[in-house]
Parts: C-alpha cells; structure tokens; sequence
C-alpha cells in the first residue's frame, strides 16, 4: 500500500473571526449580493451612479434569486478558512440556478477576468458581466462550463453530491464543498448519494462537506427537509453518518458569526478524523460533518411586491420584480433594493472591488474559481497502458476458439490498476456488476472500496481499494464525473439494459464536453468509459426486463464531435476498442461487448487494423472473385457477427455460385457522412463498402432502424435492409432470442434470397430449407431446453 499522505498542521488549528473579520466578510457578501441582483436585471448604470431608469434594465428579466443569497454567504465563508487554513478546496453549486453568485464572486475574486478579460475588475467589466447574463450570446443562468472554479452543471438537479465525492476520490489534500439545495434534495440521485460516506477513504481520498441549504422552497411548493421538525431531520442524517451543525437567522451579523463557527467546527473535525486515520491507523468510519444551513428564500430582496410576501417565500425563487420597466413602482423597488447593498462603500469610482471586500479573498489557484481541481485536464496525466500483445488471444484461423471478451480485457484493466497503484488516477465503477461482467481480474490489484461493516464471508472488501461498486447507475456515474473532471481516469461497466438509468445524466456531460470544447481555457480531460455488456442477445436467462440495447440510439442523438460508440466483435478487437477510448480525451465512449464465450475472428494485429478503419470487408468470410458481389453482407455486434458468418456459411453450401462479401463495422458513427461526424465515411467510401445497387442485409445488434437513420442519405439505401432487436424478448435459449427478433442465420439466407434478383425461384429449395430448421428450432427447444446441435455446436471452420 502507498504511504498514506501526511497532514500539513496549518489546517488544524482553530481561527475564529474578530469583529473586523466579521465586518469585512459581510462587505464581501453584500458586494456578491448587489453583482447577483445586478445580473438579473441591469443592461447599464451598474454602480447606479444616475437613477435607476427603464433604459437600464433587461427587456427580458431571467435568472434565479431565490437560492443566491444563501449560495453567497457560503461562498465568502469558505473564501475566509481557504484562506485562513491554506486549504486547497473545490466547491460544487448543487441549486440548479444559481449561476448570478458563482459569477458574481468569480468577478470579485479576479478569477472571472483572469479567463475573460474583457470583463475586467471595473464599472465597465462590471457592465459586461451584469450585461451578458441570461443574454444573447452571454452565459447561461446555471453554473455552467463558462464559470471559472466549476465541474458541476447546474442545469439539471440531483448530482451535487455524487460529484463532490467523485472529485474527493484519490485527492487526499482537496476539501471539496457542496452546497445541496432543498429542492435538489429531493430527488432519487441525491438521496442515494448521501450513503458515498461510506466509501470515502480517510488516509487516501480527500474530505466532502455537505452544506444542505434549506431555504424553504422550490418553484411553487414549500421542501420536504425544510418542513421536518429539527429533531427528525438530525435524525436522518446522523442515520447517514453525518454528525449536523445547524446554522440559522435572517440577521446578516448573527448569521455571519454562526457560519463562521460551523466552518471551523467541520474543518475541525474533519482534520482530525483524517489525522486519526492517517497518523493513528483508526479505522473506524468517521461520522463527517454537515453544515445545516438554514436562511430566508430571497434573503436581503424584497420583502413584499404588490402586497404580497416575498422574501422567505416561494414567489423569491426567480424575479421577484417583474415589470420593472413597465411599471414605475417595481421601479423604484429594485433601485432601494439594490442600493441597501450600499455599492458606494463596496466598489471604488471605477467600479473596482475596495479592501473591505476583498480582505477574505484566497490569493492564485487557491481561489475557488481559479482552483486547478476545477479544470483537471490541467492535471490529467496519459494512463500507463501496457502492450495488448501481452493480453491478446492468439487466433491462428478465424472462428475456431472462443473467449469470453470482457474476461480478457479484465486482465488488462487488473494491470492498468496495479501500474496506477502508487499514483492512483484510475478507478472502475459499476452496480455489484464487476464479477458479473467477467472483470474480476482487477480484484488481484485492487480491492472493493468499502468503509462500512464487514463480515468473514465478504470477498475482495478493501478500505483503500479502487474498484467502486453500488447498486445505483446514478451514484457511479457521479462519482466517475467527478473523479474525471478533476483530472483522473475511469471505466463505467453496467448491463447494458440498466444503463438507461443515467441517460439524463450522460446528457449533460457530454454538454458540458461540448461547451468545454469551445473555451480555450478548458483543457481537456480523459473521456467517460462505458463498458456496456451483459447484453441483450445474452440476457436469455433474465428475460424481458432485462433485453434493451437502446442506450446506443440514445447517445448518438447527442453531439457528433463528442460521442463514439463501438461495437467490438470479439475479444482482441475489444482490447483495441478499449486501448484507444482508455487514452482518448473530451469523448463520451461507449462500448457494447458480451461476456459470454465468443468466437476469436481476428488476431490482434488484424483487430487493430480493423478498429483503426472502422467498417472493413472480411474477405476470408466472403465469396468475392474480384467482381462487385450480388450482396453485401453487413454486421455490427458480437452476437449478430456470428449469425452473419453463419448465414455466409450456409450460402457457400448451399448457393456456392453467390457472390458474397461480408463487411463488419466497429465503430458506428462510420454509417454517418463525412460531414455529419468526424468518424463518417464519404459517400465514396461508402458506396466502395457497401455498393450502390447490391442489396445489403445488415445484421445489428441493436435497434434496426438506427442503422437506417444513420444511413439513410446514401445512394444504395433503398437497398438497406436491416435486421436487429425488435422488443421480442423473453426467458429462452440464446439462439431463440435471434429467432424471436428475425435476425438469425437462417432467417438471414432466406433474406439474401428474398432480394437478390433471380434467386426467389432458383433458390426455392433452399429457402424451404432455411424455414425448416427455423420450425424445428421452436420443437426443439420446447422439448430439450438447449438450443439445435447444429447450433450449439457451429464453428467457422467446423
């Protein structure tokens, strides 16, 4: 095991603020405050130098500023014991909206003008920021990719925490923040998120600081949390294995001093609990503080509008003046409002933050927004890959052994672990699938992450270990975000069926790559890895519930510059598949691969070649004699593959005259044109693969008609015709499971003479063959449970 890092004694020493320090910090937040309210309404006259008039305010009022005021307070008080403390911290802004104070204290610290000049430290950069706000060609109302210090899309809610403990793995000095809001708090993600504590390793992972922001309301209805009786909420929570310290008030100097008090207090703790696992080899899972914070909705705005309550109510979520430049009365509101921050003591002449507000600010890259745990393709580092000659099968003719792919792929993933030991930036998550998935080579590097109980009967458990496994898609997918924003590496393995859990999630990653590619100052970081097997063809025993391969029509709707998905037809082309997604960056890989024993087609060389081209013509499969073949046989999958050389099989038997090419496509976005995916084929490509006037019978491994949507621009795409997996799913045998969705070897042949002209009367006879055996199959099966012989038994070469 590495030598557990050791503690700087900077960070555990008490520093309660004086008066003065209290002074300044509330001028810290009043200025974030006035920068929020600004954002959401001000075009012009940002230090209200003249009175407030129509002209200065947005013609569109959006933005949130509910949330704001609480999400400020915690950003000036983490701002003073990063400083205090030297403490290296990340923050994640869990509230879906709360974009105006991310932003606003990102100017005020300098961060902000650091990546974006033009919006310099001054009236004018002050105007730019408050401008562009929720404003064409501005930034969006979320923290977003665009704000300095932040890894966390605040589009979508439930992941904060999930996050926070991902970007915590492996980074033993990094406190990392979340604030969770009341609203969030409700949702499934977020709740299963709570149990990461007991995967938290004190000696080698960083701490998480839950900050649960109750401020009491969300849209139009009041939160559940914010509603529980004190008592019963400490309950829950402890229950988790948080120890609660409770902050609350609607007075600025109590609720300062109180913050403060609960900051030193959890560091406290915290540094302690990391110093008794780290210097006294306690083993003991700590209870790790949560900082209950609870302050008005819209604290500091207006406290009524047209006679209804405002503030510390639900009508403070978004704008709490709407007509502003229409009615002259909201008017005058929002000018007293924003000058209760009194700006005149804030901002200099020339709009430049004075002392007071800066006094709590950290100095470099230990300001929140300019941490380098924020943009961690500034510390990513290549992965240690070995060779794949050393884990290659050998294959000295196609089709006559068979290995189990994953198997094979888990002995280079174990040796990516063990070379990553000392350095530890690689991780596997998946829900309790590890073994199942045939990848439990890794256990020989590395043991399960596991803080919690054990017992003498549980196996591979391990506190430092670094593969991670929890029966929710939503917590590992989480954490291998987070672990990746801050510039490490990792490999999402799932059933494939169970996938679709995160689809809403991998959404706004692979967003968030998108938008990151566009900002210069973003570097990129190592791709999101799904290892998708378990898979529908084989999911004969777990039936229906278990059958949906439709994760992959789901991620290449997304954006073309960042998605990629494979589909590896056997072991060494997997090993080439992985080799390159564990090495790429800014990608979002899927790969779809069995873990049931499979035929070896091609050797390691040939795989790489046949990865690098993408789609290539088998020609020891096909019947080609150097003339355009009467059909193309295509495929894409590891079970359609085989049924595909089946069916070519049986065409060299039975119709040896047949000109046959056989094409097998890896990577699918090949099907695209050249300018609709970096990874598309040119129509010239294309039609040399695949022909213009030959009829195509293309066996998919999925949805059939992706394969048409896809290809549906191209010249021979009346001749497309595509079979897959059409939602006939059950408990059965796995050669039933091919029959039942028509894309068997027999019911292939019988295709290829149903379109190419002149075999339908020919080839009768053996048409009434190929249907035969489909009949006996069904009285097989029915009467022996196990699959034809001639079936079960089938080789390439047999």
């Amino acid at each position: 095991m590495p030598e557990a890092p050791r503690l700087d004694s900077r960070t555990d020493s008490r520093t309660a603020p004086t008066d003065e320090e209290l002074r300044t910090l509330d001028a810290h937040w009043r200025a974030a405050n006035y920068l929020a309210a600004g954002q959401i309404y001000l075009l012009a006259n940002p230090l209200l130098t003249e009175p407030l008039r129509p002209e200065h305010i947005k013609p569109r009022l959006l933005g949130h500023w509910g949330t704001s005021p609480g999400l400020n307070l915690v950003y000036t008080h983490l701002n003073r014991v990063i400083k205090a403390r030297e403490l290296d911290a990340l923050c994640i802004w869990g509230p879906g909206h709360g974009g105006p104070s991310v932003l606003a204290n990102s100017w005020l610290e300098g961060s902000y003008s650091e990546k974006y000049p033009d919006a310099s430290r001054d009236a004018q950069g002050m105007e730019l920021l408050m401008r562009q706000f929720s404003f064409p060609g501005g930034v969006p109302s979320h923290v977003a990719p665009e704000v300095p210090g932040s890894i966390h899309e605040g589009g979508e809610l439930g992941y904060s925490l999930a996050h926070a403990y991902g970007a915590a793995l492996d980074n033993p000095d990094l406190l990392v923040t979340c604030v969770i809001g009341d609203g969030e708090a409700e949702t499934g993600p977020l709740a299963g998120s709570w149990h990461a504590n007991k995967f938290l390793d004190p000696v080698h992972d960083g701490a998480v600081l839950p900050i649960l922001h109750l401020n009491g309301y969300k849209i139009a209805n009041p939160t559940v949390l914010s509603r529980l009786p004190e008592e019963e909420l400490d309950a829950l929570l402890r229950g988790y294995g948080h120890e609660p310290i409770h902050v609350a008030g609607d007075d600025p100097a109590t609720v300062h001093r109180a913050m403060a008090e609960a900051m030193d207090t959890a560091l406290d703790r915290i540094t302690e609990a990391q110093r008794a696992a780290r210097e006294d080899g306690v083993t003991e899972r700590p209870h790790w503080p949560v900082i209950v914070l609870r302050t008005p909705k819209g604290w500091t705005g207006p406290a009524e509008v047209d006679g209804e309550p405002v503030e510390g109510t639900w009508r403070a979520h978004q704008v709490p003046l709407s007509g502003v430049r229409d009615n002259p009365e909201h008017l005058r509101q929002l000018e007293s409002w924003l000058r209760s921050y009194r700006p005149g003591e804030l901002f200099d002449a020339e709009g430049r933050p004075v002392a007071d507000v800066l006094a709590c600010v950290p100095d470099g890259t230990r300001r929140l927004g300019a941490t380098p745990y924020a943009n961690g393709g500034l510390l990513v580092r290549d992965l240690p890959i070995p060779s794949l000659d050393d884990f290659a099968v050998p294959v000295d003719k196609p089709g006559t052994s068979m290995h189990e792919p994953t198997r094979v792929l888990g002995d280079l993933l174990a040796r990516v672990m063990r070379d990553t030991s000392g350095r530890r930036d690689f991780r596997l998550v998946g829900p309790d699938e590890t073994a199942s998935n045939r990848l439990q080579a890794v256990y020989s590097a590395s043991g399960k992450t596991w803080q919690a109980g054990t017992l003498p009967v549980d196996e591979h458990l391990d506190r430092h270990g670094r593969v991670m496994e929890i029966l929710s898609e939503h917590l590992c997918q989480g954490w291998l975000e987070g672990y990746l924003l801050t510039g490490r590496h990792g490999l999402f393995s799932c059933y494939e069926a169970f996938v679709h859990i995160v689809d809403s999630m991998v959404n706004q990653h692979i967003k968030w790559l998108r938008t990151s590619r566009r900002l210069p100052w973003r570097a990129p970081i190592a791709s999101l890895n799904y290892l998708l097997t378990s898979h529908v063809w084989r999911q004969d025993h777990n039936g229906f519930s278990h059958q949906d391969p439709g994760f992959v029509d789901h991620v290449l709707n997304k954006s073309p510059e960042v998605v990629r998905v494979y589909l590896p037809p056997d072991a060494n082309t997997l090993l080439s598949v992985a080799d390159h997604a564990l090495r790429s960056r800014d990608y979002v890989n899927v790969i779809v691969a069995g873990k049931q024993p499979c035929f070896d087609w091609l050797s390691i060389e040939e795989a790489r070649v046949h990865c690098a081209r993408g789609a290539g013509i088998w020609e020891w499969a096909g019947t080609e004699d150097g003339t355009e073949p009467d059909v193309v046989l295509a495929c894409a999958g590891d079970v359609p593959t085989q049924e595909t050389l089946a069916a070519a099989h049986l065409l060299r038997r039975y119709l040896p005259e047949l000109s046959v090419r056989v094409v097998n496509v890896v990577d699918l976005a090949r099907l695209l044109p050249q300018g609709e995916h970096p990874h598309g084929m040119s129509d010239f490509e294309y039609d040399g693969l695949f022909t213009t006037t030959k009829p195509v019978i293309f066996a998919y491994h999925g949805y059939p008609w992706l394969i048409h949507r896809l290809a549906y621009r191209r010249t021979g795409h009346q001749n497309l015709h595509v079979r897959g997996y059409k939602e006939a799913g059950t408990t059965t045998t796995p050669f039933d499971m091919v029959v039942r969705n028509d894309l068997d070897r027999y019911r292939l042949v019988m295709d290829v003479i149903d379109r190419v002209p002149g075999l339908a009367v020919r080839a009768t006879a053996v048409r009434q063959r190929m249907a035969d055996a489909r009949t006996r199959h069904h009285s097989w099966i029915r009467e022996h449970g196990t699959d034809l012989p001639e079936v079960a038994e089938w080789s390439w070469n047999a």
